[in-house]
């Protein structure tokens, strides 16, 4: 996966904003590889690699259960705990993972966490685009000759 700065910049912003507007302790975002994209709020108390290498199995084994019961996908995932609760929605090839307590509830999470996605889907669309068709470089009309010649000896 590409991903430009004004890009990462945007996607790190929706982030922060779903983090504050669910009352999240944390926000991760991560391909189904498990490669950590984006993180907000207090991560610092999370082992992120951990974490989403952990979240890309639990999210490939679900997988494997709905298409044993023939189903699509399931498209999100809920775990609570004694005290931190873990949402899981799938999006496309990536994972937004919500880490919350009873300062939030299942609901205000599930709900922000939609328009986080819809809007996560309009950044990763432009993204798309912006990858099949670069804008030019300075470097772009060099050519491999150019660059043998100019280490040639």
């Amino acid at each position: 996966m590409v991903m430009y700065e004004p890009e990462f910049r945007e996607i790190q912003a929706v982030c922060e904003r779903l983090q504050r507007e669910a009352n999240a302790k944390a926000v991760l975002l991560m391909d189904r590889n498990g490669q950590a994209i984006s993180e907000s709020g207090e991560t610092q108390q999370v082992d992120v690699v951990s974490m989403c290498s952990l979240t890309a199995g639990n999210v490939a084994a679900t997988s494997a259960i709905a298409e044993l019961l023939a189903e699509p996908e399931f498209t999100s995932q809920y775990h609570e705990g004694a005290s931190v609760h873990v949402y899981m929605a799938l999006h496309e090839r990536l994972i937004l993972v919500v880490l919350f307590d009873k300062r939030s509830s299942l609901g205000l999470v599930k709900l922000r966490v939609k328009r986080a996605n819809d809007e996560i889907s309009r950044i990763f669309e432009r993204l798309r685009a912006k990858v099949a068709d670069p804008e030019p470089t300075a470097l772009s009309d060099i050519t491999d000759d150019d660059i043998d010649a100019l280490f040639k000896d």
